[in-house]
Formats: structure tokens, C-alpha cells, sequence
């Protein structure tokens, strides 16, 4: 299970709880206040790169080298999406764990990246064969 889906909720209700203790109906006021403002940075912020992903081709990436070189282990799926700005293109079966998806680029590569629970499990780059290249000793 997630550590931060308990703490979060729990950490919101000690800091209402101690602040009637301490200061009565007008700590709770201002402890709410501070909540519901960190819950609206979050969401706008999510808003905001759903807007900007919007605007791009699903599983487009202008460079999927710098990507793989940018991912990392534990990152949240929103997290890709606003590197990339772009959402992915599905791989697996819809609301199957785990999630997979791939972003391209222009040259056909891509990287295929694997989030388990909305975090990112494993990644993996593949570049097509240069038709111009010698072949390998």
C-alpha cells in the first residue's frame, strides 16, 4: 500500500486536530485555508499539464533519448505527462496493472515506460537500425 495515500489524510486531521487544541475554531479556519490552498496548487497544476498535453499528438515526444536519459525510477505518471507534454499511447489493457505506455518520436524511436500504482516501475528506450550504418564486426 501506498505510504502516502494514509499519511497525507492523517498528517490534514492531526494538523486540524492540534490546531483546535491550541487555538480553538480559529486554528482549524486558518489549518483549512492552508489545505484547501495546497489542494487547489495541486489540482491546477494538473489542470494546467492536461492542457498542455492536450494540445499534442497522444504518444509524441520531440526526442525519446532525452527522455529515457531524464526518466527516472519513482516518478509519478503526471510527472512523465509534463515532461513529455504529451499523454502516451496505451499498451496494455485499459485500468490493467501495469500500466504501460510508449512515447515516439520523429525517427521512430521510443520509449516504452511501465508504472505500476501511477509510478514509474521500469523504462526502456529502443532505437530503430540506421539504414546507413555498417553492419557490426
Amino acid at each position: 500500500m501506498n505510504f502516502q495515500k494514509i499519511f497525507v489524510p492523517v498528517a490534514g486531521i492531526a494538523a486540524v486536530a492540534l490546531a483546535y487544541r491550541q487555538y480553538g475554531w480559529l486554528g482549524v479556519a486558518a489549518v483549512a485555508t492552508g489545505l484547501v490552498m495546497w489542494l487547489l496548487l495541486h489540482f491546477t497544476r494538473m489542470m494546467a499539464v492536461l492542457k498542455r498535453a492536450a494540445n499534442r499528438p497522444i504518444g509524441y515526444v520531440g526526442s525519446a533519448v532525452m527522455l529515457n536519459a531524464k526518466l527516472k525510477p519513482g516518478v509519478s505518471l503526471m510527472h512523465v505527462i509534463a515532461m513529455t507534454r504529451a499523454l502516451g499511447q496505451p499498451q496494455s489493457e485499459k485500468d490493467a496493472q501495469p500500466e504501460v505506455f510508449r512515447w515516439t518520436d520523429g525517427s521512430q524511436s521510443h520509449v516504452t515506460c511501465t508504472f505500476v500504482g501511477g509510478k514509474l516501475a521500469q523504462h526502456a528506450l529502443f532505437r530503430p537500425l540506421d539504414g546507413a550504418a555498417p553492419p557490426a564486426p
